[in-house]
């Protein structure tokens, strides 16, 4: 895949239009296109780059991913998630945008618009088939190490009764009569510098290059049916909630043989009883006595990923924060680390006994029981003020 910015690469920017990012890839493509560039690798590599960031930036959900993630929206590539576009060869460009042209321009039979490339090799076949959405609930522990989870998704599957053709058998499927079995009808139009040839995809047989006779009794010919399929899915460590993970091919099967849609996953934070995150930190509560408070004391407490002990030195006051370095989350797109933060509050008894009461009554009169603020800790006020400035 490509480290290189997308946008950079068409020449647009982050607030351009669907049409804007459309004509700009169009404009790059017939640049560096292979018909143009005969045996030049450096413009292959180009044409090919700009194809995987139009195959993004085209498609809102995926665009949406980069947007916030970058790349990295796509680490598990062709393995699970993201996009085909770092895989893709060029008969994977020209099916899957070769219309980007225009079937009426003239550059669509000369650059590989529409259907031409398709002629030489590979139909088109059948109709993509749609995305899926899926939620999933990870922990703190998935969320900070990442997980492999396995579900059961309702959709569409090929129909294993045709092998997703549509035919009732081999014999059903004949060449479409209209084209020929190219799957595109060309056409000479007279304008006024000369005759100019065009080629456009079959009305018949929609770019298929051939009609089925008779139906496959299982599917009707749709060439898929509702069913059900186990999809095991690698999440990265340091996904949070409302993140979309892009699962290619996992989606409902097209009609007829045609590609599949993709699977998006939805993340969400399942709460922890102890912890809460403040974006790549957790913190905790930490609530003591007074005794332990003024002499010290050790405890253990909650981390993501099991409990800690840490030392609480005597004298501590309520509102203190010890950190644990390294403790929190991942940063999905680095290596940066969040620290988990622990805030002492030193918990005071509503109701004591006789005893208890004399003997903090004794305290009370004593000089070291009574508040010295510390002159170089900052006021509530001055805490506040600079938050806000």
């Amino acid at each position: 895949m490509s480290k290189k910015d997308f946008y950079e690469i068409l020449g647009v920017s982050k607030s351009s239009s669907q049409d804007e990012i459309k004509k700009a890839y169009r404009k790059v493509a017939m640049q560096y296109h292979p018909d143009r560039n005969p045996g030049d690798k450096t413009a292959e590599e180009k044409f090919k780059e700009a194809a995987e960031a139009y195959e993004v930036l085209s498609d809102t959900d995926k665009r949406t991913q980069y947007d916030r993630f970058g790349h990295q929206a796509f680490s598990q590539g062709r393995q699970g998630g993201g996009f085909s576009g770092g895989g893709m060869n060029m008969d994977d460009i020209f099916s899957n945008f070769g219309d980007i042209f225009g079937d009426d321009s003239p550059f669509g039979s000369f650059f590989g618009g529409g259907s031409s490339r398709r002629s030489s090799g590979s139909r088109s076949r059948g109709t993509r088939g749609s995305n899926l959405r899926v939620k999933i609930k990870l922990n703190y522990e998935e969320l900070a190490k990442g997980a492999q989870k396995t579900i059961k998704v309702k959709k569409y599957v090929g129909c294993s009764t045709c092998s997703g053709s549509g035919a009732k058998d081999k014999s059903s499927v004949q060449d479409c009569k209209t084209c020929g079995g190219s799957g595109q009808v060309r056409r000479v139009q007279n304008t006024f510098l000369g005759q100019m040839q065009t080629v456009t995809t079959c009305p018949t047989c929609n770019g298929e290059g051939s009609t089925v006779t008779h139906k496959c009794t299982s599917c009707k010919g749709d060439g898929r049916v509702y069913g059900e399929e186990t999809v095991t899915i690698d999440i990265p460590a340091g996904v949070q909630e409302g993140m979309q993970l892009s699962l290619s091919g996992k989606g409902n099967a097209g009609e007829r043989g045609g590609a599949a849609g993709d699977l998006i996953v939805l993340i969400e934070e399942e709460s922890h009883p102890q912890l809460h995150r403040d974006g790549l930190n957790v913190a905790f509560d930490l609530h003591i006595s007074i005794p332990d408070a003024v002499f010290g004391t050790q405890v253990e407490v909650p981390t993501i990923d099991g409990r800690a002990k840490i030392k609480i030195p005597p004298g501590t006051q309520s509102g203190k924060i010890f950190r644990l370095k390294g403790k929190g989350f991942p940063n999905v797109n680095s290596y940066e680390k969040g620290d988990q933060l622990i805030q002492i509050n030193v918990w005071t008894p509503q109701q004591v006994s006789g005893s208890e009461k004399e003997m903090l009554e004794k305290l009370q009169k004593s000089e070291n029981f009574k508040p010295k603020p510390d002159k170089n800790d900052k006021s509530f006020f001055d805490k506040v003020r600079e938050m806000f400035t």
